[in-house]
């Protein structure tokens, strides 16, 4: 995308001279005469730097630095004279200018000192994308259950095109660390990862938060703000939870996607941009179209690559890995020892179903850091809903030698086993039934011998 500049001087020809100059070094530049003008052109329209005299017919140069430098503080300014000297420019520097050029200006330093301002803002942006690499670097997809080998594998392959990727799962799934999994193995992993969660945004922002606004465009735009698009330029923007947009809004991306150019809120100038798109949502899109709620022309646009992130308890053998990988993580943050689960609370908790997905798990975890004693965590110490007395049972038949028959340890396992089963499959149970190979009539007989109750 290449740079706007706008040059305020009220010299016709040093607008032209200069203008000329630049927009042969590939940037686009306008002009105008007066700082009323310039105030006008500045609240309507976006620019990456400005160059700007002093002395203005109607306007003292150094009073609209200030409002630049309070209005756009990200915004280079350079300053230029014919009546230079050290104390403007020791004034200029001071509120805030990238540099003081005095006329009759050496053409070729303009130039450099163009480049050099332009340079330093996008070293500024890289250094955040850096910093934001950093953070993507932190995070890792943990397991290696099949569910998840098929996951990484999709991943690193839909990951080196650019093409615009659907994530679909339940909540607490982690479909934000495979927005940034996908991000980091991309091309673009020196660039920005941009987040929007479009269902925490109030309908009347969210336009505002996608594009940007200029200053004035409504109560409370103070000053112009970029969008997450043009945050995102060069990198990958990450829609979370799309499905809560408004259709209005959904349009307006369906636009963007389209054309990769928008203008923002109260602006007219086109901006252009170079945007990966990623979104995600637990919602039924296919349910979402039939109802008319969401557009269905954007979900072909958003859903070029489909990818599932399987629930936790579709990814059982995962949870030990998980575990440890969480206590760990808390045992840093708390200054304290890992702890560790022993075999029959790891066993309790592959077997639960986790409604809240990793997400429950994770806080879970933490939750058994700081309030249990000691560096092991046992079956003892789970709460109530985790403990059962399925695997209570099953601990007093292995460890009292003296008490159980081989029927009472076959039909506990047994109970233990189909309980399990069912929470994997989500308490389908004609589905559970064709798993363990039996008649479903069967397995509702057993699931009333046992006491065992279904989630509908």
């Amino acid at each position: 995308m290449s740079d706007r500049i706008l040059i305020i001087d009220d010299e016709a020809g040093i607008r032209a001279t200069v203008a000329s100059i630049l927009e042969d070094e590939g940037h686009r530049v306008a002009g105008v005469a007066t700082g009323g003008e310039a105030r006008q052109v500045l609240a309507r329209d976006a620019y990456d730097l400005v160059i700007l005299d002093l002395y203005l017919p109607d306007a003292d140069g150094l009073d609209l630095l200030g409002e630049l430098q309070r209005d756009q503080p990200e915004l280079p300014v350079i300053v230029i004279s014919a009546h230079g000297n050290v104390d403007s420019a020791v004034k200029a520097t001071r509120l805030g200018a990238y540099d003081f050029l005095e006329k009759p200006l050496a053409l070729e330093r303009v130039v450099l000192t163009v480049q050099n301002a332009l340079e330093k803002v996008r070293m500024t942006r890289q250094i955040e994308a850096f910093a934001n690499q950093f953070q993507l670097q932190t995070t890792e997809l943990v397991g290696d259950s099949p569910p998840m080998r098929k996951l990484k594998a999709e991943l690193q392959r839909a990951a080196a095109s650019d093409s615009r990727i659907l994530i679909f799962g339940e909540n607490g799934t982690g479909k934000e660390l495979v927005a940034r999994q996908i991000h980091r193995l991309s091309q673009r992993s020196g660039a920005a990862f941009v987040e929007v969660n479009c269902a925490a945004i109030p309908d009347e922002l969210i336009e505002s938060e996608l594009f940007g606004h200029m200053k004035g465009a409504f109560t409370g735009a103070s000053a112009d703000r970029a969008g997450r698009f043009e945050q995102a330029d060069g990198g990958t923007l990450f829609l979370d939870e799309v499905a809560d947009m408004s259709l209005k809004t959904q349009a307006k991306v369906l636009r963007v996607l389209q054309e990769q150019r928008f203008e923002r809120v109260g602006g007219t100038s086109t901006i252009q941009v170079d945007v990966r798109v990623l979104a995600a949502t637990n919602k039924d899109l296919q349910e979402e179209i039939r109802r008319n709620r969401f557009r269905e022309d954007l979900y072909f646009r958003l859903a070029v690559i489909p990818i599932h992130v399987p629930s936790l308890r579709e990814r059982a053998d995962d949870v030990p890995a998980l575990a440890e990988h969480f206590a760990a993580q808390f045992a840093q943050e708390l200054g304290r020892r890992p702890k560790r689960f022993d075999v029959l609370a790891l066993e309790r908790l592959m077997g639960y179903s986790w409604p809240g997905n990793v997400r429950e798990l994770r806080n879970f975890i933490e939750r058994m850091m700081i309030m249990v004693p000691g560096t092991e965590i046992g079956i003892r110490d789970l709460p109530a809903e985790l403990r059962g007395e399925t695997t209570d049972r099953i601990r007093t038949l292995l460890l009292d030698d003296e008490r159980g028959s081989l029927r009472e340890a076959r039909a506990a396992f047994e109970k233990r086993f189909i309980e399990r089963k069912l929470a994997q499959l989500g308490g389908n149970v004609s589905r559970t039934a064709q798993v363990l190979g039996l008649e479903r009539s069967h397995l509702y007989r057993k699931l009333r011998s046992y006491g065992i109750e279904v989630q509908r």
